[in-house]
Parts: C-alpha cells; sequence; structure tokens
C-alpha cells in the first residue's frame, strides 16, 4: 500500500489554515459593517441549519473527486430520495415509525442510485461527468413524476425536527449531524483499506488495478456513499422546509463543486482533504450570508462563485506546474 504523502498533507494544512484566517476575516468584517444583522441570533440560526444541507453533499463531491470521478447528481439524488421519504411519510399517516420508515426509503433510495451511477462508470466505462449530470436530469425527472410539480407538504412536525430542532445544549441538530459525518468520512479515507485504495485507484487506475485492487468494487462502493451522503442531504434540506420538491437546492452542484475544491481537493483524483473541505463549507456559508445581508443579486453570486471555481483551479494549476518544473 502506498505510504502517506507528507508534501500533500503540509499543503493541506496550509490550505486549511488559509480557510480559517479567511473565515476569521469575514467574520470580523460583516461584525464591523453590519453588526445587527450579521451578529443577529436568527441570522447565525440560519447559517447553522444551512451549511451542513451542502456541507454533507459536499462530502459526497470529494469521495467521487478523489476516485478520479465527479458525481454532478447528487442535488437529483438528495430531492428524489427527499421525495420517496414524504411520500411514505404521508402514505402511513405521519406518525414517528413512518418517519423512520421515510428516512429509511431515503437512504435506500440514495444507495440505489449511487450504486446506478457507479455500475455505469466502473463496469461500462462511461465517463463520470456524462453518467452523473444524465443521473441529475433523470433522478430530477422522476422526483417531477411522483410530485407533479407542486411540493408536497404536510409532513410529520417530529419530521421537521430534525434540521429545526437541537438536542445537546441548545447546538442544531443540523451541526450535530454534521460532525459526525465529517468524523466518519476522515475514519474511511484514513484509517480503512477503502480508504487507502479509493486514493490509489485516483491517482492511477490503471497501477491501481495491476496492483489487484478491484476498482469496479471501489467505484461502486464510493459512488453508493456519495448516494447515501446525497440522500442525508436531501433528509435535511425536506425537513428545513418541512416540504420535498423535485427543485429544491439546484444552486448547490455548483456550491459543492467549488467548496470541494477549495477546500483542498485535487480534481485529478488521489487527494482529499475532509477538515478542508469543513472548513470551507462554513466560509462559504459566511460569505452567502454576507451577500444575503448587503442584498447582493443572486445571479451575481452565481457569478462570484464560478469566478472562485474557476481561479482556484487555475491557480492550483500554476501551482503544480511549478513545482514539476523544478
Amino acid at each position: 500500500m502506498t505510504k502517506p504523502n507528507t508534501a500533500f498533507f503540509k499543503k493541506a494544512n496550509k490550505n486549511n489554515l488559509m480557510l480559517a484566517l479567511l473565515g476569521v476575516a469575514i467574520f470580523v468584517i460583516m461584525a464591523i459593517i453590519s453588526p445587527r444583522a450579521f451578529l443577529k441570533p436568527a441570522n447565525l440560526q440560519g447559517m447553522s441549519v444551512q451549511f451542513p444541507e451542502f456541507g454533507i453533499l459536499c462530502f459526497g463531491m470529494m469521495l467521487a473527486m478523489i476516485s478520479g470521478g465527479i458525481d454532478l447528481s447528487l442535488v437529483g439524488i438528495a430531492n428524489l430520495s427527499s421525495i420517496v421519504a414524504a411520500t411514505i411519510m404521508i402514505h402511513f399517516g405521519g406518525s414517528v415509525y413512518s418517519v423512520l420508515l421515510g428516512i429509511l426509503g431515503a437512504l435506500l433510495v440514495g444507495a440505489c442510485c449511487g450504486v446506478f451511477n457507479g455500475f455505469l462508470i466502473g463496469y461500462l466505462k462511461i465517463p463520470a461527468m456524462l453518467v452523473t449530470l444524465c443521473g441529475l436530469q433523470l433522478f430530477t425527472g422522476l422526483g417531477l413524476a411522483i410530485t407533479r410539480g407542486p411540493a408536497m407538504t404536510g409532513l410529520p412536525e417530529s419530521f421537521g425536527k430534525i434540521a429545526n430542532g437541537s438536542l445537546i445544549g441548545g447546538i442544531p441538530n443540523t451541526v450535530i449531524l454534521f460532525i459526525i459525518v465529517s468524523v466518519v468520512i476522515a475514519y474511511l479515507l484514513r484509517s480503512t483499506v477503502y480508504g487507502h485504495q479509493l486514493s490509489f485507484m485516483g491517482t492511477n487506475e490503471i497501477a491501481s488495478r495491476y496492483s489487484g485492487i478491484n476498482n469496479l468494487k471501489v467505484t461502486i462502493y464510493t459512488y453508493m456513499a456519495s448516494g447515501i451522503l446525497g440522500s442525508i442531504g436531501g433528509i435535511l434540506i425536506s425537513s428545513h422546509y418541512n416540504s420535498a420538491k423535485s427543485d429544491y437546492g439546484k444552486s448547490y452542484t455548483l456550491l459543492t463543486l467549488l467548496i470541494v475544491v477549495l477546500g483542498g481537493t485535487d480534481p485529478n483524483g488521489g487527494k482529499g482533504n475532509v477538515l478542508g473541505v469543513a472548513l470551507a463549507v462554513v466560509v462559504l456559508q459566511m460569505v452567502s450570508s454576507a451577500f444575503n445581508i448587503l442584498r447582493v443579486n443572486s445571479f451575481v453570486k452565481t457569478f462570484v462563485w464560478g469566478l472562485i471555481l474557476i481561479g482556484t483551479m487555475v491557480v492550483s494549476k500554476i501551482v503544480e506546474s511549478k513545482k514539476s518544473d523544478r
């Protein structure tokens, strides 16, 4: 098995430090510019509820990128899973058991969608971008066929408390879940055989195959895990609004790509940084909140996200080329 890349860890640590400093700077600047709006408990509560929704999707995107691929279908999986969960809860009368069945149904849908993506990518060798982009349309279309357009409402109050409630010391449930998912993903990547095989496959797929690693198995596991993370994100989104719809989180696809790259994950595969992604999630949430407070147009916001993503990749590519020339 390959040895840890110490150079990458040093780079990751620098990247994490820069993100942490950037987060502190944004917090201080907004606290000075608009303290009443930014530091208002309602705003801080809103941020803590929202960032885990796309933050958990980011970990799915990160796993796919480490494998050398990409998962553009995450938002579609999230919405389809939440719609299936809502259908189950409404069908069984909104009891506590119906909520549990709905969550299990959502997780199963996410896993199946991920296996579907992984099979097409790993077995049929169709490029991940094409598979998951088509998957986004497919899963969104299935969700639209079930709902026929309008949002599914009338979900149990207990389901809404998943994203809008708190259990431990007033800390929102969403934050606790985000931390748990972060720890689990970090453990999988750094302390399991699967994590090392995933990194090796993403670095060099051919060498991975000749070293005895079952690339198909790793690919299916990776996209299945990504699909499950997508379904968890979908549960949080639908719980936040206490409804389910096929077009929730439209902007999350670009946002997850931006966060994962900004967090230190190599778009070419092989390397990922859980802490970096978690920090990037928090930083981008603060930037988004600042845009809302400053009343920046949503189209301008999307333009800025795209500009930052392109800029990050260009800078990363320039740094890598300079290192290779030495």
